[in-house]
């Protein structure tokens, strides 16, 4: 399925349903007086974070939605029915901006969380309400309140724990492939990945947690080059980065070149990106001329620490899980 990480909408809650116009007539009784009932509230618009879905592609093909609108009230007092809510489910993960104000109405971060985006419009009174000691035969009632029209912008930014940054064909995919259950697609040229994957990663006690493969970054992706912003703001969500660098790719001359591009890009995006936590892993560490590059960047690098995997061979596996979940519980009990 095709990722698409934005959409607009327009929704429109239900109209009210009009008052009744009516008198009762009965044997015997030739002037019973009004008994026109009320019309029924408009159906409200509510948005609900469904854990089943995982993209906005279903907003592609339909845009618009409409609550039912409120029946008319009836005779002998009776209140027309209520239009049902209308539920559109969307991804745990989705802020919901107004288009028109450019206002944040609700962010969801939640599976199950509900918010009502359009209330629907009330319904109006019968002529039973406006009869009086000196107006007994009201001949009008209310027409009901329309229901509210919004334009809405979802914008999907992806609930993950731990986020796979790194240059173009650097390993993410190959390395949440053996950590989880996603099969991403893995290919031997740049951006083989385009749109980010989510996958499960068990723990040993029966937990688990979320780990997403971000899309490669370049040198301007702040500015939208590559794949760029679109995918930077994924990585906002995440609690900790995993930098992973390719190890046969390390420039002896220059080693810290791909770490300090990448770090840069988050940075020029967003100041919370650059302070968020990551543990740094030097991947493809099977290949020969891997070894002498990763000694230069580590002694460039000085007292960080850096792991040394191989995500093909699944060597140092336990040791970069072991890490990851150390420091998931640090941020935990900060």
């Amino acid at each position: 399925m095709k990722f698409i990480d934005e959409a607009t909408i327009t929704v429109q809650s239900g109209d009210g349903g009009r008052g009744c116009v009516s008198f009762r007539r009965e044997r015997f009784i030739p002037k019973g007086g009004p008994d026109g009932g009320d019309g029924g509230q408009g159906g409200d618009v509510i948005l609900m974070a469904a854990p089943g879905r995982r993209t906005l592609y279903r907003f592609r093909y339909r845009r618009e939605f409409k609550a039912p609108n409120g029946a008319p009230g009836q005779g002998r007092q009776k209140t027309g029915k209520s239009g049902a809510p209308l539920i559109i489910e969307v991804p745990p993960g989705t802020l919901v901006i107004n288009e028109d104000s450019e206002t944040q109405i609700y962010d969801f971060t939640t599976p199950g969380e509900t918010c009502t985006v359009a209330r629907g419009g009330r319904g109006g009174k019968g002529n039973t309400h406006f009869k009086s000691s000196t107006h007994r035969t009201p001949r009008f009632g209310q027409p009901g309140e329309p229901g509210e029209l919004l334009r809405l912008r979802l914008e999907l930014k992806l609930l993950a724990d731990v986020g796979l940054i790194g240059l173009p064909n650097a390993g993410k995919s190959t390395l949440i492939s053996v950590l989880s259950s996603a099969r991403p697609k893995i290919a031997d040229y740049p951006f083989t990945t385009l749109t980010p994957n989510l996958g499960m990663v068990p723990i040993d006690d029966g937990d688990s947690f979320v780990m997403a493969d971000i899309p490669g970054l370049i040198e301007g992706a702040h500015t939208g080059l590559g794949l760029g912003i679109n995918f930077l703001k994924h990585i906002e969500r995440t609690r900790l980065l995993v930098h992973l660098i390719d190890a046969a790719a390390v420039p002896v001359s220059d080693p810290l070149q791909p770490y300090e591009t990448i770090n840069r890009e988050l940075a020029a995006y967003s100041d919370a990106l650059a302070r968020k936590p990551q543990i740094v892993v030097l991947n493809k560490i099977d290949v020969p001329e891997a070894a002498p590059a990763a000694d230069a960047f580590t002694t460039a690098l000085g007292k960080l620490r850096v792991l040394r995997i191989s995500a093909a061979t699944r060597s140092g596996m336990d040791q970069l899980m072991g890490e990851i979940l150390r420091a998931l519980d640090r941020i935990d009990e900060a």
